[in-house]
């Protein structure tokens, strides 16, 4: 059982505990013990979006994040628990897993609609809301590190913040997302994650459920596209990583990174929410095994992008849309990074460094050590693709 416990920081910002046990949730309860004294000035406006009518896309603008802290050093962390030298964003002593409202959001705080006819220089208010999931209490460390029961708490976080941001007014897509990593461009080390609510489909998730509603379509509304490709890695073998009950993860055939892993579930599910208990479960021991054998391929940690892409809240491509995980880095060597540039950048168009059926026995033989995940069920690691006939 997840104990949640909403409050408000200094500014109005909404801040939430998620407690795995009862007994910690408790000391976020009592009324005046923990409380965020800090004298933060009003929080300003939202920003804007502007529409690019050449590709039909929206642009956000917003300048006040150029101020937003940068790799402070572990003792002004503001993702770490409050104390005497450090007043933190995190009001408390300790903490399980929290989540509150970005200080500098990209989107938000204001909710509504964009205009329904953008045109050549429409503007409108960047709507949505953009919130922090800090993954534990301790600096250092990530989302690998974590032991099965605090993981599990976060996949609890993701899928409550799932539902509340699908339903504000206006929102249209719920992201969650960690980058990892400083070569990634991380700002803050502390494990962390964040979720947007985007007021638009963004380009990505547009071109995913436009291709997904087409196919569900010519199927006759009895097949989805991504359980398509899940049944053809299944088949094949070549790509697989790890094959439970009820998720299997394995590197996608036209993979556009040099490291690229697919999570997804074997029965269409628009999103967090639609997960059911055993497949929280068994998401949160696979996605642990994939991020260590991540880790594994390489003596330093390896800096990554969790996409946890979720069907737009759109009817007309919902049912179409299924939730999956893509994991990207752009480290194809010990010590090299891909940088985007002209054909990438430019034009969309990727280009691979190796093949997608070497990353995938790379991945197959970076077997984790089973110590971590001793608390999870055995269900996903019954299903790991090397112990198969």
């Amino acid at each position: 059982m997840t104990y949640i416990t909403p409050t408000r920081l200094s500014d109005g910002r909404e801040l939430i505990y998620f407690d795995e046990r009862e007994a910690n949730a408790d000391l976020h309860r009592e009324p005046g013990v923990v409380h965020d004294d800090r004298a933060l000035p009003p929080r300003g406006p939202a920003g804007t979006t502007r529409f690019d009518a050449l590709t039909g896309e929206w642009i956000a603008v917003a300048a006040h994040r150029q101020g937003r802290t940068h790799l402070p050093p572990a003792e002004h962390c503001p993702l770490c628990p409050t104390t005497e030298v450090n007043h933190s964003e995190v009001p408390a002593p300790d903490y399980e897993v929290v989540v509150f409202e970005n200080r500098f959001p990209s989107f938000g705080p204001e909710l509504g609609e964009l205009p329904p006819a953008p045109g050549w220089g429409t503007t409108s208010t960047a709507y949505g809301r953009c919130e922090v999931v800090a993954f534990d209490s301790e600096h250092d460390g990530s989302f690998g590190s974590l032991g099965f029961e605090r993981a599990r708490t976060v996949v609890e976080a993701w899928a409550h913040r799932t539902e509340a941001l699908s339903a504000m007014p206006g929102i249209r897509q719920v992201f969650c997302f960690e980058n990892r990593g400083a070569e990634i461009g991380v700002t803050l080390l502390h494990p962390h994650g964040q979720i947007y609510a985007y007021p638009f489909i963004p380009p990505r998730a547009a071109t995913l459920a436009s291709r997904a509603a087409e196919f569900f379509e010519a199927s006759g509304g009895t097949r989805t596209l991504m359980g398509e490709a899940l049944a053809s890695e299944r088949e094949s073998g070549d790509r697989m990583i790890i094959e439970g009950r009820h998720f299997s993860a394995f590197v996608p055939f036209a993979a556009r990174w040099p490291l690229e892993v697919h999570l997804v579930p074997h029965r269409q599910v628009a999103d967090f929410t639609g997960l059911s208990g055993a497949e929280r479960d068994e998401l949160t021991a696979v996605y642990l095994d994939v991020l260590a054998r991540v880790d594994n391929l390489y003596p330093t940690p390896t800096p990554y992008i969790a996409a946890w892409q979720q069907a737009p809240l759109d009817a007309t491509v919902r049912p179409a849309s299924c939730f999956h995980l893509q994991l990207t880095s752009p480290r194809r060597a010990a010590d090299k990074l891909k940088f985007l540039a002209g054909s990438e950048a430019a034009m969309g168009a990727f280009i691979n460094d190796t093949t997608p059926e070497k990353v995938a026995a790379a991945l197959r033989e970076a077997t984790p050590d089973p110590a971590p995940s001793a608390a999870a069920p055995a269900s996903a690691a019954a299903g790991s693709r090397e112990g198969r006939a």
